[in-house]
């Protein structure tokens, strides 16, 4: 990870998403963190062929001093970009407000999976219709924070 330029990730298209990375980045967590009725963070995870930070906003749970989102993709046959990225490297940065840490990423068991669905549902409750709609189990990804940087 120390090779790696966490400080200039790539963002989103141009669209909702980007407008809302910039808002949340420009005013350091300050706005952005809550969107739409739910809480939001910035996940930056190294792409699995360019190797180079992508960041993602998407909407987390908290429990135990860990952090979980949903790879749910709108509920879409195929798992997110996001996603496919962190499952071959799991070391990613994540902004949570003002705090920025790094932190490790790794794909919930089925007892995680089962203990944490039901609190992620609770955060948007649209995730049950999203699970009806794709036959792939919808993961959910546990971020263990390694170290605050921020």
């Amino acid at each position: 990870m120390n090779d790696i330029d966490w400080d200039h990730p790539i963002d989103p298209k141009p669209g909702w998403t980007l407008d809302h990375v910039k808002l949340y980045v420009g005013s350091n967590g300050a706005q952005g963190q809550f969107w739409n009725g739910t809480q939001t963070l910035l996940l930056t995870t190294l792409g699995r062929v360019s190797g180079k930070p992508v960041r993602t906003p998407l909407i987390y749970g908290e429990a135990d001093g860990r952090y979980f989102v949903v790879a749910s993709k709108g509920g879409h046959p195929e798992d997110p970009l996001w996603y496919k990225n962190l499952t071959a490297h799991p070391e990613v940065r994540v902004q949570v407000g003002p705090k920025i840490l790094h932190a490790t990423a790794h794909t919930a068991n089925s007892e995680e999976r089962a203990a944490y669905w039901p609190l992620m549902v609770g955060h948007w409750p649209a995730y049950d219709e999203y699970q009806a709609k794709t036959d792939r189990e919808i993961p959910i990804v546990v971020i263990e924070p390694v170290e605050q940087l921020a």
